[in-house]
């Protein structure tokens, strides 16, 4: 039998990040996400807004980036999985449904600077500074602005996809 255990997300911050170290001294990072949907009634034409809750955690790099750079109110892209924490306290069986970041990206086009990477390494992804991004390699001769994506206007809300 298969099994998939993914989720994909794209919601605001409800509060600031929290940062903690493990025993292990790596780092794990929790936060809240509020993700909406907005939907019509058929019976009234009404449109009505839901939304939902969240509560992630990001470990190692992931983490710190996301502490680093994020604040309450921030937008941000998430891919992870769910994970089902379970105790007990005071005799009663508790439980809580968490996400578990394993890839993101940053979507606020404000300033600040952001790391890019996949699943494990930060994933933060291009933030609009207004210019291309600094490219490493090639002994710094490659003429900046020169790339498929530099031939879209800087700042503007259009996505060319």
């Amino acid at each position: 039998m298969a099994n998939l255990n993914k989720v994909m997300l794209i919601g605001r911050l409800t509060r600031d990040p929290e940062s903690r170290s493990i025993k292990s001294g790596s780092a794990v990072v929790n936060f809240g996400m509020a993700v909406n949907r907005t939907y019509t009634k058929q019976e009234s034409g009404e449109r009505v807004e839901e939304t939902c809750f969240l509560d992630l955690e990001a470990w190692g790099r992931q983490g710190e980036t996301i502490a680093r750079y994020m604040k309450k109110g921030s937008q941000i892209y998430v891919e992870g999985r769910l994970k089902l924490d379970t105790w007990e306290k005071d005799g009663q069986k508790q439980s809580k449904l968490r996400i578990v970041v394993e890839n993101f990206q940053f979507l606020d086009s404000r300033g600040g600077g952001g790391e890019g990477g996949e699943a494990g390494e930060g994933g933060g992804g291009r933030r609009s500074s207004g210019r291309p991004p600094a490219r490493g390699g090639g002994g710094g001769n490659a003429p900046v602005g020169d790339t498929p994506q530099d031939d879209y206007p800087q700042g503007g809300d259009d996505i060319p996809f």
